[in-house]
């Protein structure tokens, strides 16, 4: 496939070009792959997903993922990938020759990390023993799967395709495919959902021994059907004691929160989206995908790509839909918005290494968070108490200019 790569994308924002310092080494480099397509749209759902067709465009798909990654290939000269993740939609709803093709059509264009970390997206109603045993031996080394509940009520209301037992049974075949490293994914503050309720859930979830959890409140959001057609939902007073009574038994079981809805045993942190929350780099490939890349010169571009999927696989169309400079003006809400998510925050040396404006750029908001008991008053790190961790959005609206 062939495209247009000399089109002028889309620019906007603020002082783009003002003085920024130099980036003496740029931060470690993710790969973020969507796979736009899942049998069924769930009704709680914003993400860029859409219902499949029988029969999916899979090898047109991988040829242009790569030739989307080749047109990013400028930015990115002699680094290598530390992470790569598959993200949905469904990624495994694509064959393992598909999924392979494209990796070592990766390969070739950025080497990999000896360690890498590949993760992908799963679902329960998708699995099949030797499909997850080809996917290991292509290199795929840590699987995310969507639970979201093990109870039939719920999982109806949610419009999942699976049911609980099928969610059981895919953390064991997840094992048996020789992933020893899997996320199970979790909500709560479900439809009619009792404290009991999302308690069972969690037992159930910690008994199948994942190494990572991410459990997380359901919200309803615009433009989709939840959000037009509101389900009832427990009250506040239901939902903090689910928080609590949550947390303390995730904690009881060694599983360690390390961001606002991620919990880890010793190790097993997400390796990919700790790069995100610490301001990282990773190039976005896919209908819809967004990247974030830091140039030597100090310049950090955000891109995202052409949505629909029709139009992704279009000849006539870019993949670039658009890219934004960040300003100075920006970028401490930019950077604070991902690092303050982290239970410990980070080291204050991280914002200039990665943005390449000084500490002092925070003062006037950092000393304004600390004395609203936002930000904890420690000059080595940037980190939010626990007050801060409950109103991130009013720790962070003292970064706005």
């Amino acid at each position: 496939m062939t495209r247009e790569s000399s089109a002028s994308p889309l620019i906007i924002g603020g002082d783009a070009h003002s003085p920024r310092a130099a980036l003496p080494v740029l931060p470690p480099l993710a790969l973020y792959i969507h796979i736009p397509w899942c049998v069924r749209k769930c009704p709680y759902c914003d993400f860029n997903s859409h219902t499949a067709s029988p029969v999916l465009p899979e090898e047109e798909y991988v040829d242009a993922l790569l030739a989307d990654l080749d047109q990013d290939l400028h930015a990115v000269h002699g680094r290598e990938l530390s992470s790569i993740f598959f993200g949905g939609g469904t990624p495994s709803l694509f064959s393992a020759d598909s999924l392979g093709r494209l990796l070592k059509g990766v390969e070739q264009r950025i080497p990999f990390a000896s360690d890498i970390e590949i993760t992908l997206e799963a679902n329960p109603g998708t699995f099949e023993q030797d499909k997850f045993v080809a996917y290991r031996k292509l290199g795929i080394n840590r699987l995310s799967i969507g639970i979201q509940s093990f109870q039939q009520e719920k999982l109806q209301a949610l419009g999942r395709i699976h049911n609980g037992d099928e969610a059981v049974r895919a953390a064991g075949m997840a094992r048996q495919a020789g992933f020893d490293n899997f996320n199970l994914d979790l909500m709560h503050g479900l439809p009619n959902q009792s404290l009991n309720d999302a308690l069972a859930d969690l037992r159930t979830a910690i008994a199948l021994k994942p190494t990572h959890l991410s459990w997380y409140q359901l919200t309803l959001e615009p433009n989709t059907v939840f959000w037009n057609q509101p389900p009832t939902l427990p009250e506040d007073d239901t939902l903090w004691d689910i928080q609590e009574a949550g947390q303390a038994l995730l904690a009881e079981h060694g599983y360690a929160q390390y961001e606002v809805s991620a919990y880890a045993l010793p190790g097993r942190a997400a390796r990919h989206n700790l790069n995100y929350w610490s301001f990282g780099d990773f190039i976005g490939i896919g209908a819809g995908a967004h990247g974030k890349l830091s140039h030597p010169d100090g310049r950090i571009i955000r891109t995202w790509k052409t949505r629909l999927p029709k139009d992704y696989l279009n000849p006539a169309k870019n993949f670039l839909a658009g890219e934004k400079a960040l300003g100075n003006d920006e970028m401490p809400f930019e950077f604070l918005m991902n690092a303050l998510r982290l239970t410990e925050g980070v080291e204050s040396r991280l914002y200039p290494e990665r943005t390449g404006m000084t500490l002092e750029s925070l003062a006037e908001g950092r000393r304004e968070a600390e004395q609203s008991g936002l930000l904890q008053v420690e000059p080595s790190r940037l980190v939010a108490t626990e007050r801060g961790q409950l109103f991130l959005n009013d720790l962070l609206q003292k970064f706005l200019t």
